[in-house]
């Protein structure tokens, strides 16, 4: 490909889709003191971005707008889902921002993990998915990720017509891909090693290894809010009839999510005598909680861990009695180069702000899909 400084000048000129990568590719080609002016040129015109990732973890789509972490310059905020992670500067985008926008589930989850008057300090607007905000020129669409319970992709489309999508956390198949101009996404699995090639035998080796835990008495679950609650789903789903026990947390997380349609079955607080008498005299029950309970409750009881960076086989025993159950919320690698191949953008920004692999998932997409990617922040 021609890389000569007025190809670069000419292309960022009519398209600073992929500006990104104009920089990059121009520095490693030519050095002579005019070609630093052609730069210096072309870093002004790229300066006007219409997609990044702050060095806080705020993904900047278009003019107006943040996404998952604050921003002082956008006045727009979404929130994709109601993880911590994504969650970022989230009292300072209410009190600083002229809205954040989520949809009705995330913010029933919000309300539940950070009070009911959290936030009322700022101004809301719920979105539906498929349903669009206009909002300074620009158009923001909310499309459903499979990932916990309310989790969004964004799609903003500014006044050119540039399509921007940001992925936020997504799991294949379930998740639709949306075809972009410009996709930021997560990079979670980017590493091309996570690989899960196992995807489809996980729920019924969970639903086994659970019915034979219940053979010798109760069976503690951990994991995260949203897997918990899809692995009591399952459960559910799958017959596994016995009481579900979970502390207060898990019980308010577990009621929104019933209300918004998932299948969990009954649930008994812990705090409850009947749930007490079961927990002690050893019948048969399935107890919930979050991960960061582990190392304090059920230490004896058959114990098992929900965790998605599993890449070698569906369970492994860690100890004699606990067991790790590799359910992912996340696509793995071969499931992140699907979606850049049918989303067919211009260019990829891999997020290199939250755990994961960013750069080893970008340089894997310009080698096999020849599409320019970038990880920010750098």
């Amino acid at each position: 490909m021609d890389f000569s400084p007025s190809f670069i000048l000419s292309v960022a000129t009519e398209s600073d889709i992929i500006r990104y990568t104009i920089l990059d590719y121009a520095c490693r080609n030519y050095k002579s003191f005019e070609n630093c002016l052609n730069l210096l040129f072309i870093f002004v015109l790229c300066m006007l971005t219409k997609a990044s990732i702050s060095a806080r973890g705020a993904v900047l789509l278009g003019k107006q707008l943040a996404c998952d972490a604050f921003d002082e310059v956008k006045p727009l905020r979404v929130i994709t889902h109601a993880h911590y992670d994504h969650m970022l500067g989230l009292q300072q985008s209410l009190e600083k921002g002229d809205a954040v926008v989520m949809t009705p589930a995330t913010k029933d989850l919000i309300d539940v993990l950070k009070g009911s008057s959290f936030l009322k300090k700022g101004k809301i607007k719920i979105l539906d998915y498929k349903e669009t905000l206009t909002y300074e020129g620009e158009q923001i669409t909310l499309h459903y990720a499979d990932h916990i319970l309310g989790a969004a992709q964004v799609l903003l489309e500014d006044a050119d017509g540039t399509r921007i999508l940001y992925t936020g956390d997504f799991r294949l198949p379930k998740t639709p891909i949306i075809e972009a101009d410009i996709l930021v996404m997560e990079a979670t699995y980017g590493n091309p090693a996570h690989l899960r090639p196992f995807e489809e035998a996980i729920e019924n080796v969970l639903v086994s290894l659970v019915e034979r835990g219940l053979r010798k008495g109760p069976v503690y679950v951990f994991g995260y809010h949203g897997k918990l609650q899809e692995v009591m789903q399952i459960l559910n789903d799958a017959g596994v009839e016995v009481p579900f026990i979970v502390p207060e947390k898990v019980f308010q997380v577990s009621r929104v999510c019933k209300k918004h349609g998932m299948r969990l079955g009954g649930c008994l607080l812990s705090s409850d005598e009947d749930a007490q008498v079961m927990l002690q005299k050893s019948v048969p029950c399935i107890a919930f909680y979050h991960m960061a309970s582990r190392r304090y409750v059920g230490k004896n009881a058959f114990r098992i861990c929900v965790s998605g960076w599993e890449f070698e086989s569906p369970c492994r025993r860690r100890t004699e009695n606990e067991y790790v159950i590799a359910l992912s919320d996340h696509s793995d690698f071969n499931g992140l180069l699907q979606y850049v191949e049918e989303s067919r953008p211009k260019l990829v920004i891999t997020d290199n702000y939250r755990i994961g692999d960013a750069a080893a998932l970008a340089k894997e997409i310009e080698k096999r899909l020849n599409i320019p990617a970038k990880p920010l922040p750098s």
